[in-house]
Formats: C-alpha cells, structure tokens, sequence
C-alpha cells in the first residue's frame, strides 16, 4: 500500500490531468467555433468573467464580459450568432498546463471548498485569424478556474479570464 505522500501525489497527478484535458477540450470548442457547445463545459450556477489583470489586482467587479450563470452563456452564444455584427474571425488557444492551487484534492488547500472541487490556473495565448488571413496575437492572460468534479464530467463552476493588457480589441466577441 502506498503512503500518504504518495497517495496524495496519484490524486494531484489525476486531477492536473482531468484539468488538463478539460481545457483543452473547452479551447478546442472555441477554435472549431462550436460555440453552442459552449456553455457545456460551465456548471448551472457558473461565474464567467473576462477583466484585465489591473482590475482583477484592484478587486473590481466589473468586466468586459459578464455572467452568473449557464443561462446567460447559453443567451451568448445565440446573440453571437443571431444579433451581433462583427467581422468574421478564428482563434487559435496555446494553453499551458495548469497549476492547481488548491480545493478539495489537495487534502485541505482552499477553506470552504468541496472535495470534489478544485481550484486551477493556466496560462494562455489566443492567435486571431480575420477573414483576410490576418493574424496577430489577440490575447494572453491566465485563467483563473474553480472546476467542480463531482458530476459525469469536470466543469467550469467560475472562469475569470484574467488579461495581461487593458488594451482589449473593441472585436471581444467570441468567448476566451
């Protein structure tokens, strides 16, 4: 039988990879533009922010794009594709591998939260392709990700999207 510190180890190791290959599914999703599938990777009472790391620092609520639950990502998605007029694009993500910070699996971490839920950080770069075949680095920040485990499959219980800039392109349409 293993120790503890190996134990602990095997669990850590599980959950990067279960994070791991949650995000990468969640950048695939945006990439092939399979935006209704979405709000799939959030939990029902979800928190999805996108701020800049100067606001995030400040602690200011407010951000660029905003919302408390899966609902209004769900509302996203068809005013993306049905009501907003914006020039035709493609992202491509590089995400790093992720950090967990603390939760559950940690064997303590976090005070307050569940043992199936975890909280997570990753480094990211969004590449833009515009209709012309323009390309330029459009994003890079860090996710800020508390997952939950404890359904059929990881979820996104809160997303804050942290950007390095606060330069931020009026064409923030599709989610980071």
């Amino acid at each position: 039988m293993p120790d503890a510190t190996t134990a602990e180890r095997e669990r850590r190791n599980g959950a990067v990879a279960e994070v791991t290959a949650l995000l990468a599914d969640y950048a695939a999703c945006i990439d092939a533009d399979e935006l209704e599938a979405w709000p799939d990777f959030f939990t029902a009472d979800c928190h999805y922010k996108i701020t800049t790391a100067y606001n995030h620092a400040k602690g200011l609520p407010v951000g660029l794009i905003y919302a408390h639950n899966r609902a209004m990502l769900e509302d996203r998605v068809v005013a993306l594709r049905k009501a907003n007029v914006y020039e035709p694009q493609r992202y491509r993500h590089i995400v790093s591998t992720p950090r967990i910070k603390g939760g559950g699996i940690t064997g303590g971490g976090i005070t307050g939260l569940a043992e199936d839920v975890i909280e997570a950080e990753a480094g990211f770069l969004v590449v833009r392709t515009m209709h012309d075949g323009t390309q330029d680095l459009f994003a890079s920040g860090l996710y800020l990700d508390r997952i939950d485990l404890s359904g059929n499959r990881p979820r996104f219980a809160r997303k804050i999207v942290v950007l390095d800039s606060d330069r931020v392109d009026t064409l923030l349409a599709i989610p980071l």
